[in-house]
């Protein structure tokens, strides 16, 4: 195999507080998002605000692409589709309750009945995704990614020592602000979909960073008298190139997806685009600096690593 990158000496402990300046603003940008959709004043998606989901039937099978090009000649904006092949129907979801739209899906049936007339579009049903199902589903959505992240803070905890699950969790909860600060920022729709995504960050953060703790781990047990700070640098460097390497082979598959993959999932593949590039930052500027500043305080202790 040839190698990408050669063996590197990056004072990266030295730059420590340029990238804690850096994700402490990402950080506050994602706590302001938060706070924001909570408030309901972000971008939130039908899951969340609300809204009428109307499901139409037809009698074959349709492109997906097909009936949003037909929908958005006919004037209407801000929808969600679904595809269900097997059933040969199409799940339409719109940020408004039924009587606001003012016959929504009979508009929707008149529209696809005139550009598809062979295909015999009909309404299969009509549901209104009440305010508190929203809520509900919000509360449901921060417990999950609560409940994750304690759960990756336990298992470093447990692998390691407590100081390193201190660093891999806070690792873990920039990541998740970093990438909702900039859906947000940006208008992108906050929805299950991103939910589900943020998740899957998580989990890539925390690959990443056991990794890099791995190897401080590996060199503190060599008993070295180096500093601390000397050590991460060093297991830094030397997992580097599998590190970039990794990362990249990730993102190819996430910007094929978001090229190619289609409007449904494209929020979702430029979720985990963003959170490799933050999570592989994080793994470096973040997770090992906190552990950095813990160890000055009480020295890493080299034995039962």
């Amino acid at each position: 195999m040839i190698e990408l990158i050669k063996k590197t000496n990056i004072d990266f402990m030295g730059k420590r507080f340029y990238a804690f300046a850096i994700s402490a603003i990402l950080a506050g940008i994602g706590i302001i998002a938060i706070i924001q959709v909570a408030r309901g004043k972000a971008n939130l998606g039908i899951d969340f605000a609300g809204g009428t989901a109307v499901q139409i039937k037809f009698a074959e099978q349709i492109k997906l692409d097909a009936v949003r090009d037909a929908l958005e000649k006919a004037g209407l904006k801000e929808f969600d589709l679904q595809d269900l092949p097997t059933e040969n129907k199409i799940l339409i979801r719109v940020k408004e309750k039924e009587e606001t739209l003012g016959g929504f899906s009979e508009k929707i049936v008149s529209t696809l009945t005139e550009k598809f007339a062979d295909k015999k579009p009909v309404v299969d049903s009509t549901t209104e995704i009440g305010p508190k199902v929203g809520k509900k589903l919000k509360r449901d959505a921060i417990i999950a990614i609560i409940a994750a992240t304690i759960g990756l803070l336990i298992y470093v905890a447990f692998r390691f020592q407590f100081r390193f699950g201190v660093g891999a969790t806070v690792a873990t909860f920039h990541d998740v602000l970093a990438v909702l600060g900039i859906f947000y920022l940006t208008g992108k729709e906050i929805n299950l979909i991103l939910v589900s995504a943020l998740l899957m960050i998580a989990g890539y953060s925390l690959t990443d960073t056991v990794v890099v703790f791995d190897r401080i781990r590996e060199n503190l047990r060599a008993r070295t008298r180096a500093p601390i700070n000397t050590i991460i640098n060093k297991s830094i460097n030397e997992v580097l190139s599998r590190t970039i390497i990794v990362s990249l082979t990730t993102l190819l598959a996430a910007v094929a997806l978001f090229f190619f993959g289609g409007e449904v999932i494209h929020d979702f593949s430029l979720a985990i685009i963003l959170g490799v590039v933050i999570g592989t930052y994080s793994s470096i500027f973040v997770a090992s600096p906190v552990v950095l500043l813990w160890s000055s305080k009480k020295p890493l202790a080299r034995k039962g690593l």
